[in-house]
């Protein structure tokens, strides 16, 4: 046990030292991970490290899909559903169909293993082109419909894996019958979501207690996910639903001091979690290399290469006619949506990485069918899943910035940056009216000292003149320079107050209630601070 938590701790100094030197580079960290990763694994007396597939699927995979379910806009899901459905349920089963007829024809797996392998890479994963799509400011819509379907599209894989799974164990397959099952899934996998989120949220309400309505939000995803499937569903759809449930209803039911606290600890749960992913899935290289000795190498490197090929082609041969051919049959989509340009739909159909829920899934195969044979080409799917999954992580991560730069995408996401700070600026500064015209009745309601209402009304002025009047760059370098200055002031105030609790002069319950505050204080600054945009 002692020696576990030694590699435990090796581990997180390393995630923290590639994480730092990722971003002192301008590289996605999870690329940084993956290689540090397969580079760890090949040092000599370096004990093997597994990745079970379980731990994925069920203690990691839940956590990460709430929280980035929680983050996301209800609202912009919605709006946005029609491209994320084609995505996540469309081009996810067009990409295993592809993969099945390529490795069918050009390998010579059967029909059952080749759509297996293709349920296996077909979801792409999200954490690292949207890290680097925030990154780069690409336009607004992009990074929504990219998340919605890096959300959505593990449930379909999922599915689809255990109908290849069924059909590689019994040799029986339904195509009629799985369609029923899969639209069946998830239904009710939406609906058990929503109630999950709404007896969660009532729940946190009633507790009114930072410690226990934090404790309760990390339970709330394990529910949602592991109750359906434990009967056969994948438990995404739950959770997402759930997720986004919670992001919609919660903010007037969760306390000031739960948000604030549960935005650190989640934020850190998440860090670690998709860290420690991308650096054991680097460490599966080594016994999947020890592994793959029973295959010809040049069989493996030809399958590898040519499902790598496949996933790539298979993505941009469905975004493209799913963008533009509804429109052209459809007036009233076109009027309402017109078409986006073909640069957006190019990174949209560009940014297609594969991910450790790719792995697990290849992990999670069987050494034996229930016959007791072994089970067919187990070894060769899972080098050829880790291949795909390092070819599109580190060829499209590295690339997606430039070709993002080379389309001027980001042009566009800078505008509607400027247009949503703009947005920002009057609905804070239209609140801030609300709160006063609120006080004025109150004030007519209730007797109230006057020093009472010259304090609040003092309280609202002051925040309003520290909005920014306009966006343009002069504006930026004197808000900038009033930040910093604040914080000199702060870091001055912190220091005396070290000074006064060494002197005696204050207990440490004192400096512990003071320095709160100048967190606080610290922290809405750096909530406040708008970043320059380039004009």
């Amino acid at each position: 046990m002692e020696a576990k938590f030694q590699i435990f701790l090796i581990l997180l100094a390393v995630l923290a030292g590639a994480t730092l030197l990722a971003r002192r580079v301008s590289v996605a960290p999870a690329i940084l991970l993956l290689l540090t990763g397969i580079v760890l694994a090949f040092v000599p007396g370096m004990p093997s490290l597994e990745l079970p597939p379980e731990l994925v699927l069920l203690v990691v995979l839940p956590p990460l899909i709430y929280s980035a379910s929680v983050a996301m806009s209800w609202r912009e899901f919605k709006r946005n559903l029609r491209p994320i459905i084609m995505l996540s349920v469309g081009c996810v089963i067009f990409t295993a169909w592809a993969v099945a007829a390529a490795t069918h024809y050009l390998v010579g797996l059967p029909w059952n293993v080749g759509f297996l392998l293709g349920a296996i890479v077909a979801p792409p994963d999200v954490v690292a082109p949207l890290a680097i799509a925030r990154k780069l400011g690409m336009p607004r819509r992009i990074l929504v419909v990219l998340e919605g379907e890096g959300l959505a599209n593990d449930s379909t894989a999922l599915i689809l894996y255990r109908f290849a799974l069924m059909a590689i164990s019994t040799g029986a397959f339904s195509l009629p019958k799985a369609t029923g099952t899969f639209f069946a899934i998830v239904i009710c996998e939406a609906l058990f979501g929503i109630a999950v989120g709404w007896l969660s949220l009532r729940a946190r309400h009633r507790a009114r207690d930072p410690q226990i309505e934090i404790t309760l939000s990390l339970i709330t995803p394990y529910v949602a996910y592991w109750i359906p499937e434990h009967f056969g569903g994948s438990g995404v759809i739950a959770t997402v639903a759930c997720g986004l449930y919670m992001s919609w209803n919660g903010p007037l039911l969760i306390s000031s001091a739960t948000r604030l606290q549960g935005i650190f600890f989640w934020d850190l749960v998440i860090f670690l979690i998709e860290g420690l992913l991308f650096l054991l899935t680097g460490f599966q290289m080594r016994s999947l290399w020890e592994n793959s000795k029973a295959f010809p190498l040049n069989e493996i490197l030809s399958a590898t290469a040519l499902v790598a090929v496949i996933v790539v082609v298979a993505r941009f041969a469905w975004v493209y006619p799913a963008t533009y051919l509804p429109r052209l049959l459809n007036k009233r989509l076109r009027e309402r949506d017109p078409h986006p340009s073909w640069r957006t739909t190019f990174v949209i159909a560009f940014t297609g990485v594969r991910g450790a829920v790719s792995l697990a899934a290849a992990l999670a195969l069987p050494f034996v069918l229930p016959d007791g044979q072994s089970f067919p080409y187990r070894d060769l799917i899972l080098f050829v899943s880790f291949g795909v999954i390092f070819i599109t992580l580190v060829g499209v991560g590295l690339t997606l910035p430039p070709v993002v730069r080379r389309l001027g995408v980001t042009d566009v996401g800078r505008a509607e940056s400027i247009a949503e700070h703009e947005s920002e600026i009057a609905a804070r500064r239209e609140a801030l009216g609300a709160a006063l015209k609120s006080l004025d009745a109150i004030t007519d309601d209730r007797e109230l000292s006057e020093e009472v209402v010259k304090l609040l009304r003092a309280r609202h002025e002051t925040r309003a003149d520290q909005l920014p009047d306009s966006l343009n760059p002069d504006a930026h370098d004197v808000s900038a320079t009033g930040t910093a200055l604040t914080r000199e002031l702060i870091s001055a105030e912190r220091k005396f107050i070290h000074v006064m609790l060494r002197d005696g002069k204050i207990t440490d319950e004192i400096r512990r209630r003071i320095e709160r505050d100048l967190d606080l204080e610290e922290a809405s600054l750096a909530n406040r601070e708008y970043r320059r945009i380039p004009l």
